[in-house]
């Protein structure tokens, strides 16, 4: 995806950028130890690895380069992470397209100038997006569905040096030190790319993991937790003044979950609270110390509400449905001073190994998550790398 702009200047064609990727569902070695990939294929972008570490990548000779022109396709829920990214002279000049708050973001480093641009339509509705970028003149230009969506220019004040030594290319991560962007972000992105075409390029990608993750073929909003591990937060971050209370609600189809959905647990004390889905009995279990309520009607969305004394829980906004169990004093002098210093899972219990496969491992779909009325981004909790923070499957 050649995203490197090419500056016209004395006739010559300068690379600024423009280009990435290529490869596929199956590789080769290479003799290095890396599996070889090319070009067209579906690949999943938010792949486990390290955070700034590109999913693949390839180095080319600019003389190679004979098209300015890159296309391809991307999907995702996710609103924020990391798309492709390319540069020359070893990474003294760069360009970085990604997501951010839902819309394109690019950012362009060459010599004197550090550029970034957002705009264009919200891409994180879950469809697949045509992106095109092109280098026409002085500007990196994007169009999205045939419609233009994002132009960045730059003018540098140095002499053009013309098509000379290499071009890095990667895909899902970046080839210089995240602190070198104009725009902080996070990288990681749970989405898809297919159809890519990268310029004139033949030249094998490089994996830089064993294997290439696939993509769902339809997905929906929502976290997916596959049995695997969980997602757990401090629960210092979510700050409650104690009159106040706690409130944490899931949406989503239960009687297709199966495992613990949420667990809170203080350092050195028992477990607080553990709310489990059980399949086999379309059962949805909350237990709060020697407490336990059951509940076997179809739930779709549960409200929890932690107070001093008392935990209430609502099914479907539904008083008929509303629930409270107490909080014993004697167990729990001080409830809330349990959350200020704990930990909150989502899709295990606390206290079992992360990543441990272990039967109170959630599976299913979370459609939704809110944390004192807020969406919870898991993308921001300690997860197991099989989790998905933004995408189900059908």
């Amino acid at each position: 995806m050649a995203v490197f702009r090419k500056v016209m200047a004395g006739g010559q064609l300068l690379a600024l950028g423009l280009t990435l990727l290529g490869w596929g569902a199956e590789g080769q070695g290479n003799g290095r130890g890396k599996k070889e990939v090319a070009g067209g294929a579906t690949v999943y972008l938010g792949q486990d690895r390290d955070l700034w570490k590109p999913l693949i990548s390839t180095t080319v000779n600019l003389s190679e380069i004979r098209s300015i022109k890159s296309s391809f396709q991307l999907r995702t829920f996710d609103p924020e992470g990391v798309v492709f990214y390319g540069d020359t002279k070893n990474g003294q000049d760069w360009f970085v397209l990604s997501l951010k708050d839902g819309v394109p973001l690019m950012q362009i480093s060459k010599e004197d100038a550090l550029v970034s641009v957002a705009g264009g339509p919200k891409l994180n509705d879950g469809k697949w997006h045509t992106l095109e970028v092109s280098s026409q003149g002085k500007f990196v230009v994007l169009e999205v569905d045939g419609s233009s969506g994002l132009e960045v220019g730059t003018q540098s004040k140095h002499p053009d040096e013309g098509l000379l030594g290499d071009l890095r290319l990667a895909l899902g991560g970046v080839l210089i030190h995240s602190e070198r962007l104009l725009v902080q972000l996070e990288p990681r992105m749970d989405g898809c790319v297919r159809d890519g075409h990268w310029l004139n390029l033949s030249t094998p990608w490089e994996a830089e993991v064993d294997q290439l993750w696939p993509c769902y073929q339809n997905i929906q909003p929502g976290s997916y937790f596959p049995g695997t591990g969980l997602a757990f937060f401090n629960t210092s971050v979510f700050p409650v003044e104690a009159d106040d209370g706690v409130r944490a609600e899931f949406w989503g189809d239960f009687t297709k979950m199966d495992g613990t959905i949420l667990s809170i647990r203080a350092p050195g004390q028992e477990l607080t609270l553990a709310l489990v889905a059980n399949n086999n009995t379309n059962e949805v279990t909350l237990t709060l110390g020697e407490v336990k309520l059951s509940m076997r009607d179809t739930v779709r969305r549960l409200l929890i509400t932690f107070q001093r004394d008392l935990v209430r829980v609502l099914q479907d906004e539904d008083e008929s449905k509303s629930s409270t169990l107490p909080i014993s004093p004697v167990r729990d002098p001080g409830y809330f001073s349990t959350w200020r210093e704990g930990h909150l899972a989502v899709g295990g219990l606390l206290g079992e190994a992360e990543g441990d496969v272990g039967s109170h491992f959630l599976t299913g779909c979370l459609e939704k998550i809110q944390i004192q009325g807020r969406d919870l981004d898991l993308d921001l909790a300690h997860k197991h790398m099989s989790i998905s923070s933004h995408s189900c499957p059908m």
